[in-house]
């Protein structure tokens, strides 16, 4: 059994009632032991997890008189959970569709405080492939089952007449393939694979690598979607709501400098610092790419709708009631491995509260006056674009 089926099913097991339970035991062992536990991050070395990084990188955590221990990198979707679960971090970032799965797949008493990112994706193919009608008999890979690059995959395949498949393709179809990000530009410089769709930086890289090319961003199909999402532990949040809203306070600040530090942000998450292990220049691309990088885009068609003047990775911290909702709908239409029974049952607009405590980044913007900064409503609420 290779690895990305060894982690798929690993992560499988957690996200269930009897997987979770010993994690789950552990975390409210560790959480009444040391009820006033040091923030402790788990993250995967992607752009995703910018937020984290920065607000440690720039000393935010602090700032908000918390202690925080140095922010560990895992390797894997299941190390990271099996971390959360069972109280070893108590600070993660997670794909948004996964975050569902472990609340109401395995129980897990856990909350979405806030969005960590906006877009940051990308369909990157084979220099040779034109179109997504030439993925017809080809394998494709995806981060997990359970994640927005799934979803708005499977819909731009469904759109070109293309089926979905886990096994050899034949004609018409297009086999998707669990695959760390780590390994997906290798894998298509091997033509192992003949594209992928995943989070920054390993489009960028794979362009700087000359061995593809990005055919659609991700946010130019669902316009200013999240992607990943900052969860916290239920007893963290009922516990002790003054500790989780600083958290969120240097989250959302780590934001605010972000998106007026984009270089430097490239320069802190580089290798050599310690967070990521990716060079400065393709950090630079994802994060402050030039106006000619993206005209070409819109020139090959990997952005089709440049009226959304969208960002390759946007940084906005509130969680839309709408964007929940309309991401349960998505995935009740859209294949799944695994055992998925659970998502039949979700009524959509129960769960876009159920799983969400949104008062705290409300207070860090509200406080800060930061909701026009990040072009926020005063209803707090938007209409989600969602078009192939």
């Amino acid at each position: 059994m290779d690895n990305r089926r060894r982690d798929f099913l690993k992560l499988a097991a957690l996200f269930t009632a009897a997987g979770s339970f010993p994690l789950l035991q552990a975390q409210a062992k560790a959480a009444e032991a040391d009820p006033n536990a040091p923030l402790k991050i788990g993250y995967l070395p992607i752009t995703d997890a910018t937020p984290l990084l920065v607000a440690h990188a720039a000393g935010l955590y602090e700032k908000q008189g918390l202690k925080v221990e140095k922010p560990v990198m895992f390797r894997s979707w299941s190390q990271l959970v099996e971390a959360f679960l069972s109280g070893s971090v108590n600070l993660v970032h997670l794909l948004s569709p996964m975050s569902l799965w472990a609340k109401y797949g395995s129980n897990a008493p856990v909350k979405i405080v806030m969005w960590n990112h906006l877009a940051g994706s990308a369909l990157t193919v084979r220099p040779d492939i034109q179109e997504i009608s030439q993925l017809s008999g080809q394998t494709v890979a995806i981060p997990f089952w359970y994640s927005i690059h799934n979803i708005v995959l499977q819909q731009l395949l469904i759109a070109n007449g293309l089926k979905i498949t886990e096994n050899a393709p034949k004609a018409g179809e297009v086999r998707l393939s669990v695959m760390a990000p780590s390994d997906m530009v290798a894998a298509l410089a091997s033509n192992g694979i003949a594209g992928f769709i995943v989070a920054e930086p390993f489009n960028a890289l794979a362009e700087d690598k000359g061995v593809g090319k990005v055919l659609r961003f991700s946010g130019d199909v669902w316009k200013d979607h999240a992607c990943c999402v900052t969860l916290m532990h239920d007893s963290d949040i009922n516990n002790r709501p003054e500790w989780v809203q600083k958290v969120v306070n240097a989250l959302t600040e780590a934001q605010v400098y972000t998106l007026a530090n984009r270089t430097k942000t490239a320069e802190l998450l580089a290798r050599g610092n310690g967070y990521t292990p990716h060079d400065k220049k393709v950090l630079e691309d994802v994060l402050a790419p030039t106006d000619t990088q993206w005209a070409k885009y819109v020139e090959t068609g990997a952005i089709k709708h440049p009226d959304w003047h969208q960002e390759r990775i946007g940084f906005q911290p509130y969680p839309y009631e709408s964007y929940m909702q309309k991401l349960v709908e998505l995935l009740q239409q859209t294949h799944l491995a695994g055992n998925n029974q659970f998502l039949t049952e979700l009524n959509p607009a129960t769960v876009a509260t159920d799983l969400t405590a949104s008062q705290f980044v409300k207070n860090a913007l509200a406080e800060n006056n930061w909701k026009g900064l990040f072009n926020i409503a005063d209803n707090w609420q938007r209409q989600e674009i969602f078009t192939v």
